[in-house]
């Protein structure tokens, strides 16, 4: 038998596997990847190199207002490590200026006081000037244009009216943005519920280059790099980070340049052969897309082109708000036959109902999906086409 350890919430859970059984256990090639300095290190050399652009500091001098885009409580942004490097290095150049930060909730619910402590530390909790973003405030919104889709451009007006906007935010693979990073901070980072819903839509996500790691060509993509250089990016941040959330690589610079420079580099290390076609994949969301299974289900996302009807999947994850997104579950509910399901979310589209898209198309397969999660009831699962099992043992002997 071989001990496998697996991602759970904040620590580990361990199951055992009869050894010919194993197929291989795929990792990103960031896990091992080591790189030649430190966190701090690496984000200064960053700023002190920035790509297609001069240094921010240099962009900084003469500004009065200036935004810090940076992401919220769902993201693994090691802001701890980044904020405070970022913050000095604008100060060095605008030592009076006006500075907020922004925080990019997209259509997520509001950061916490403790969440904002436990992702920016106390020091800049208690120093510097946050907004979290609304994406229904309308007050604080401003149409700013139209975007190549089509869809209205309305964005924070913080970001809009600053003489310096700054963007940090992580990269990673993403199932229909092609990468995270970059022009995301602000589609659907500081964007309107409108917008979001726009650029997010299953018209969007159904579009055959809305893939991941495919940029050109994605109607999704386009849209968030036109919101991003309408809102006036001034500089970004992109983080790659490994499997236990430390800075990889960083590429700051130029929008589109540092963004398209982060992703080759990542591109690297996430691809992956497979040995053999396996019956049976278990995939786990990892902290803190593991916070409820809205953002958890990404991993079965990830294998929507390879399952098929002779697959299991053995999703795993504490997910300990719940399913937390009325929006995804409902039409399950309402509809559980597949194609009026797909009827009812081509027509009634909200924001959470982007990831049924995919997933649909993995049930429609007739691929077998197994939950393992204590905070996520049968008869939710059941709607989802879905099984619950209480522990990964118990899902992988099953299967």
């Amino acid at each position: 038998m071989r001990e496998i350890q697996f991602p759970y919430g904040r620590g580990h859970l361990t199951c055992a596997l009869e050894e010919e059984r194993l197929n291989d256990v795929l990792l990103s090639g960031v896990e091992s990847y080591v790189p030649e300095h430190d966190q701090q290190e690496l984000v200064r050399l960053a700023l002190e190199n920035p790509v297609g652009q001069p240094r921010l500091s240099k962009l900084a001098e003469g500004k009065k207002n200036i935004v810090v885009i940076t992401s919220d409580h769902t993201r693994p942004v090691p802001s701890k490590i980044t904020l405070p490097l970022l913050l000095e290095e604008i100060r060095r150049g605008a030592p009076q200026a006006d500075v907020t930060i922004l925080v990019a909730t997209g259509c997520h619910r509001s950061m916490t006081e403790a969440e904002q402590l436990d992702k920016f530390g106390e020091e800049v909790c208690r120093r510097e000037k946050i907004v979290v973003h609304d994406c229904d405030d309308a007050e604080n919104l401003t149409d700013i244009g139209q975007l190549p889709s089509g869809g209205r451009c309305i964005v924070n007006r913080l970001a809009v009216e600053a003489d310096l906007l700054v963007a940090e935010g992580f990269i990673e693979p993403h199932f229909f943005a092609g990468f995270s990073g970059g022009r995301k901070a602000v589609l659907p980072g500081v964007a309107g519920r409108a917008t979001v819903l726009e650029n997010h839509c299953s018209r969007h996500i159904a579009h055959e280059k809305a893939r991941t790691g495919i940029l050109e060509g994605n109607p999704i993509h386009e849209d968030m790099l036109e919101a991003a250089n309408m809102c006036g990016v001034d500089y970004s941040v992109n983080i790659v980070m490994n499997q236990e959330y430390k800075v990889a690589g960083i590429f700051s610079g130029e929008l589109q340049e540092s963004h398209e420079a982060a992703a080759a580099f990542l591109k690297g290390f996430c691809m992956v052969e497979l040995p053999a076609k396996p019956d049976i994949y278990v995939v786990c969301p990892g902290h803190p897309l593991n916070i409820d299974m809205y953002q958890g289900v990404k991993p079965l996302i990830a294998l929507h082109r390879l399952a098929d009807e002779n697959t299991t999947v053995i999703l795993y994850g504490d997910f300990n708000e719940g399913i937390n997104a009325p929006d995804f579950i409902e039409p399950f509910r309402a509809y559980p036959d597949l194609e009026e399901l797909k009827e009812y979310v081509w027509s009634h589209y909200e924001i959470q109902m982007d990831h049924i898209v995919p997933i649909r198309e993995i049930l429609k397969k007739k691929t077998r999906v197994m939950v393992v999660s204590e905070n996520v009831s049968k008869e939710d699962l059941a709607a989802m086409h879905m099984e619950k099992y209480d522990t990964l043992q118990e899902a992988i002997d099953t299967a």
